[in-house]
């Protein structure tokens, strides 16, 4: 069995520039409210019509393989997390697939929300220590600003969301202190829908009616007390379980890189774990919640800030949308 290691990283955002006190031109919010209860300043949007999640993998997967040391065509397989594919199918990665060049290179979409990235980087982890493939681009990419209601009904959600894409090379390592070291993965559907889109709805038919855009089901919805509650619970919990199954103190921690939900969530999350504040990763200031792209993207803007590098051992954490969680130890390098 080979051991994988994550090779190289990239991200991309759009130009975009949406701020709080731009938001509140469109509904009832303001600044102060929108900082106060997520930490969030601003967030990026696409910038036109016509951009999908794929299009926004496009230059965050060429920024990880310069990152790697590799070209496009090195790769040979790809995982997309998406919550928001360009369409209903076919998957985005098939999209990406296209737009980068290497045809017939196997492309699998995975729906499992804000925890998309974690998943992905197991699969792609058992891929090649199995030896199945030796370059896994692991896509986490959302247009979320195209799904999201500017109104006082979708107010709570719609402050939270923000595009883009981030990318992580996963390939194979001699180097037995090197990689990825544990991945562990949950999910609990009781919760499906405390945080969800019903519709458009298959089990109904037609599956898109008129009715679900009047009654404004075909836009996502949130129990926030209870994702709240969730999380600052399931975070840590699964946190401490990989720390524990591998030996790892908090002293040997260099960064938790946290999904960017909320900054409170992380910060309570952080507080459980008694890691300090200045061993804590927080972008979601600049990008609110990217979901599936949330984790790369901070670890990417991490290691180009000079904050982590080779020998550091990173801890991962994650809850969403299912509901879905986990964590994950990484030591970088190759």
């Amino acid at each position: 069995m080979k051991r994988a290691a994550i090779l190289g990283v990239g991200h991309y955002v759009p130009s975009r520039v949406v701020t709080n006190d731009d938001l509140a031109k469109l509904f009832d919010t303001s600044d102060e409210w929108i900082r106060q209860r997520t930490g969030i300043q601003e967030r990026r949007y696409i910038e036109h019509d016509g951009i999908g999640s794929s299009d926004l993998a496009v230059p965050a997967v060429q920024a990880a393989c310069e990152n790697a040391g590799i070209d496009v065509k090195d790769i040979d397989a790809i995982i997309f997390a998406t919550l928001s594919p360009d369409h209903v199918f076919p998957g985005s990665g098939c999209f990406l697939q296209d737009k980068l060049g290497i045809p017939c290179v196997p492309a699998m979409d995975i729906r499992n929300q804000c925890s998309g990235f974690l998943y992905g980087l197991k699969v792609a982890d058992a891929w090649v220590q199995t030896g199945m493939y030796q370059r896994v681009a692991v896509v986490g990419a959302e247009v979320h600003s195209t799904g999201i209601e500017f109104a006082d009904r979708g107010r709570d959600v719609t402050v939270l969301f923000g595009d883009g894409a981030a990318c992580a090379i996963v390939g194979p390592t001699e180097r037995e202190d090197r990689g990825i070291i544990d991945i562990e993965v949950h999910a609990d559907g009781s919760g499906a829908k405390l945080l969800w889109i019903e519709a458009a709805d298959s089990t109904q038919t037609p599956r898109m009616q008129q009715r679900m855009i009047d009654e404004g089901t075909i836009w996502p919805s949130m129990n926030g007390k209870q994702v709240f509650r969730w999380a600052t619970d399931k975070m840590p919990e699964v946190a401490r379980s990989v720390m524990q199954r591998n030996g790892v103190t908090n002293d040997d921690i260099k960064l938790l890189v946290p999904h960017q939900a909320n900054m409170r969530i992380n910060e309570f999350v952080a507080k459980k774990l008694e890691l300090p504040a200045d061993k804590v990763v927080h972008n979601i200031q600049k990008y609110g919640n990217t979901t599936a792209a949330s984790i790369p993207l901070a670890l990417s803007e991490a290691m180009a800030e000079g904050r982590c590098g080779d020998g550091d051992l990173i801890l991962f954490a994650a809850f969403g949308s299912g509901f879905t969680w986990g964590a994950g130890l990484v030591r970088l390098g190759s």
